[in-house]
C-alpha cells in the first residue's frame, strides 16, 4: 500500500518574497526579491495532470509554493483556491504523467478500522505511521476549530508537524481523509477531512476556483439542564421549556433565517427527516443542500410549533475568516 501510494505524498514548501536590504552601492538599480521559507507541509497527487490536494492552512498567506517529489523532482506550485472554511486547497504543478493516489470513501469508514497516514513531520519525507479509525463524526468545536465545517476523522496513527495535507489511507491503500490536526496536549489524537467532503471542495476550486457554501444564519448551541438553567435567568422572555437538544441564540440580519422569521430562543424539533437535531446535524443539512433548494425546519416557540421552509444562500465573503453562525 505505501508503495503504491508513497510516489504521489509530496513535500510542499510555501515561500515569501522579502525584500534586501538597501545597498547604497546598488542604487538606482533594484535589489531582487529573496525567497524566504515560511512553513512546510504535505500535499498528495490525485490527477495525472499534477493536481495536488492538501490543507489551506499549509499554503495561506505564501508568496510562492515549491512542491518535492518523493524522487526528488521539484516544480513551482500554483494554488488554484483554498476554502478556509474546510481547510482544502489545490495545487497545481506543471506536470504530466505523474503517480497518482487512489481515492476511497470515506461514508464507508468504521472505529476500529486500520488506519494509515503518509507525510512529510519536520521535513521527513515519506514518514510512514499507522494506527486504527478511533472515531467518526467529531465536530470541530470538539477539537478546537470551531470555525472550521467539517465533521473530522479521528486516528491514532502519529501525525506530527509537516504532516498537514498529507493523505489517511485505508486497508485497501486508498484515500479517505486528509491530515489536518492534532491535539498537541495528548498522544494518539490526530484528525482529518473526511475525502468524500475534500473532492467535493476541490472540485469546486478547480472549476470555479473558490468553494461555495450555503448559509442559513442563525448561531446555535447544544443545551444542557445546566445551559438550559442559566437561560431561563437571563433570557426569561424566551420561554424555553427544553433541557436537551439545539438552541437558536442569534440570527443574522437579513440572512434566509431572518427572512423566514426565526427568532433567537427557537428551539430546533426537526430539521429535514431529523427529530431533534443537534447543531452539527443542522450544519450538515445545509451543506448537503444544493442552491435554490430549500429544507425544512421545525421549531418550538414557547408552547408553540411552526413549521418553516428555508431557503439557503450563499455565505457572505466577509463570513469566511471566522465562520460562527451557521
Amino acid at each position: 500500500m505505501v508503495a503504491e501510494a508513497g510516489p504521489a505524498v509530496v513535500s510542499i514548501d510555501t515561500l515569501r518574497l522579502d525584500r534586501g536590504s538597501e545597498d547604497p552601492f546598488l542604487a538606482p538599480f533594484p535589489v531582487p526579491d529573496v525567497p524566504l521559507r515560511q512553513g512546510q507541509g504535505s500535499g498528495f497527487i490525485f490527477t495525472p495532470d499534477g493536481k495536488i490536494m492538501t490543507n489551506a492552512h499549509v499554503v495561506e498567506g505564501a508568496s510562492a509554493v515549491r512542491v518535492t517529489l518523493p524522487d526528488g523532482r521539484q516544480y513551482d506550485g500554483k494554488v488554484l483556491g483554498a476554502d478556509s472554511l474546510t481547510d482544502v486547497a489545490v495545487v497545481q504543478i506543471n506536470a504530466k504523467n505523474l503517480p497518482t493516489v487512489q481515492l476511497g470513501n470515506s461514508d464507508t469508514l468504521r472505529p476500529g478500522e486500520w488506519a494509515i497516514a503518509i507525510g512529510n513531520p519536520l521535513g521527513l519525507s515519506n514518514t510512514v505511521t499507522a494506527g486504527i479509525i478511533s472515531a467518526m463524526g467529531r465536530a470541530s468545536s470538539e477539537i478546537g476549530a470551531a470555525d472550521k465545517r467539517v465533521s473530522f476523522i479521528q486516528t491514532d496513527a502519529a501525525i506530527n508537524p509537516g504532516n498537514s495535507g498529507g493523505p489517511l489511507l485505508n486497508a485497501a491503500g486508498q484515500v479517505v481523509g486528509v491530515n489536518t490536526a492534532v491535539i498537541s496536549q495528548a498522544q494518539g489524537l490526530g484528525f482529518a477531512i473526511p475525502i468524500n467532503t475534500a473532492y467535493g471542495i476541490a472540485e469546486q476550486i478547480i472549476t470555479t476556483g473558490r468553494a461555495q457554501h450555503l448559509y442559513l444564519g442563525i448561531r446555535m448551541v447544544p443545551l444542557t439542564p445546566e445551559l438550559a438553567l442559566q437561560i431561563r435567568e437571563q433570557q426569561p422572555n424566551w420561554t424555553l421549556n427544553r433541557t436537551q437538544g439545539t438552541l437558536i441564540i442569534g440570527v443574522a440580519p437579513n440572512s434566509p433565517a431572518a427572512k423566514a422569521g426565526l427568532q433567537a430562543g427557537d428551539w430546533i424539533a426537526k430539521v429535514n427527516d431529523i427529530n431533534q437535531p443537534t447543531p452539527q446535524q443542522v450544519q450538515s443539512v445545509v451543506e448537503q443542500t444544493k442552491l435554490g433548494e430549500k429544507i425544512t425546519l421545525e421549531i418550538e416557540r414557547g408552547d408553540r410549533r411552526q413549521t418553516l421552509r428555508l431557503k439557503p444562500e450563499p455565505m457572505p465573503p466577509e463570513w469566511y475568516p471566522s465562520a460562527q453562525p451557521e
